[in-house]
């Protein structure tokens, strides 16, 4: 039977219109669609039928974190330098508050972002805290840190009552210190990501146990690695990026070597699942590389939870008709996991007729958003030098 249902699976995907697989390049990366969706999903078939047991399991995701790890450069982490936060700008809205933030990731490196929290008093240590990374989205009038989206789930999170960080990612926004193509991006985004969690957590009504990650495309990217290597982060989910054959198309997904160790690969959906058994929302649609997620990576996600008895904490919310993106249906199914498992108060985003609705969101311009005048921007100091003595 089991032997079948391999078959029919195998089927099922080469029946899709198919990508070709990539070489390995020089550094050994494995890069976009380094598998065909048929190899993906043989991979982690083969990958299901080693992994026998719970402890068969830890071993492999520490093998995969120990990767990760090692290809970022980060074995040792660097020192945790004062983050000088500043902030400005602060606004109160319909039930939520935004204010605009920067701070030093290392000593001159900033971070900018803006910081969403719920408008009502909240005790200390009484909220839980949301960190949103951003993809690749270059619209310029719905761009990165400040697209609709983005707006719309932090306001949307904020007023159920979590603290919300929304950042750039490197080179883009205000992030201009260093270009987004730089060869170290991956491990600056990373680290950028570990200082923001460092930041959120200092915050005086920031609940230590009660800790989120999510953003879709290049920011789902960022979601699964933060999750794998820090074990801060108790609730991940990654939207519109986890495969089983797409291993991410950019410098700051897949330029540096966290993939491969010797004859080993590990994919983005083993990264994504190194953190069960804690929570897993896999977000997907019908018309990306995430296609095939009710057939390969959510079954192997459910095999895996399955072997902690943690079954009721991954699920999968696939949109066959949409696209890449984190539009409105892709939030709520986020909105509905996240008030779950960090105990947020959806009622404050239900309407009178039982739905969930964003009609409070106000939707803020970019330069509102901003923390640096362009003046200010200007007189950044240099990335290159900054960054230069970075660990790595």
């Amino acid at each position: 039977m089991k032997k079948r249902l391999i078959l029919v699976l195998m089927a099922t995907i080469a029946a899709l219109p198919t990508v070709s697989g990539q070489s390995q390049d020089c550094r050994g990366l494995c890069k976009g669609n380094y598998f065909t969706e048929a190899e993906g999903a043989a991979h982690i078939e083969a990958l299901r039928n080693r992994i026998q047991n719970r402890a068969d399991w830890t071993k492999h995701a520490a093998d995969v974190r120990r990767r990760v790890l090692q290809g970022l450069g980060l074995e040792a982490l660097p020192e945790r330098t004062p983050l000088n936060v500043r902030s400005r700008h602060k606004r109160q809205l319909d039930g939520y508050t935004v204010e605009s933030i920067a701070f030093e990731s290392l000593p001159g490196f900033y971070v900018t972002g803006n910081l969403y929290k719920p408008a009502r008093k909240i005790r200390r240590g009484g909220a839980p805290v949301i960190l949103s990374p951003h993809g690749h989205f270059p619209r310029e009038d719905d761009y990165g840190r400040f697209m609709s989206d983005i707006q719309h789930y932090a306001a949307a999170f904020a007023r159920m009552g979590a603290i919300v960080f929304t950042y750039d990612m490197v080179g883009w926004g205000e992030s201009v210190q260093i270009a987004h193509k730089h060869p170290d991006v991956q491990v600056l985004q990373t680290w950028n990501s570990i200082r923001a969690l460092d930041y959120l957590l200092t915050i005086p009504e920031a609940d230590q146990e009660r800790v989120a990650i999510t953003g879709a495309s290049g920011g789902g990217t960022q979601s699964f690695l933060l999750a794998a290597i820090d074990d801060r982060v108790k609730v991940s989910a990654p939207v519109v990026m986890v495969s089983a054959h797409f291993f991410g198309g950019c410098v700051c997904e897949s330029g540096m070597p966290i993939h491969k160790d010797g004859e080993s690969i590990h994919t983005n959906l083993e990264i994504a699942c190194a953190i069960a058994p804690k929570p897993l929302l896999l977000v997907s649609n019908g018309n990306d590389w995430t296609r095939n997620n009710p057939l390969v990576e959510y079954p192997f996600a459910q095999y895996v939870y399955g072997l902690f008895d943690a079954s009721e904490s991954v699920e999968l919310a696939h949109f066959p008709e949409e696209g890449h993106d984190y539009g409105p249906n892709k939030r709520k199914a986020v909105y509905q996991f996240l008030a779950r498992h960090l105990k947020l108060d959806l009622r404050r985003i239900t309407g009178r007729n039982g739905n969930i609705t964003e009609a409070f969101v106000t939707l803020q311009p970019r330069e509102a958003l901003s923390f640096f005048t362009p003046e200010e921007r200007e007189a950044l100091p240099d990335g290159e030098s900054v960054v230069g003595s970075f660990h790595r």
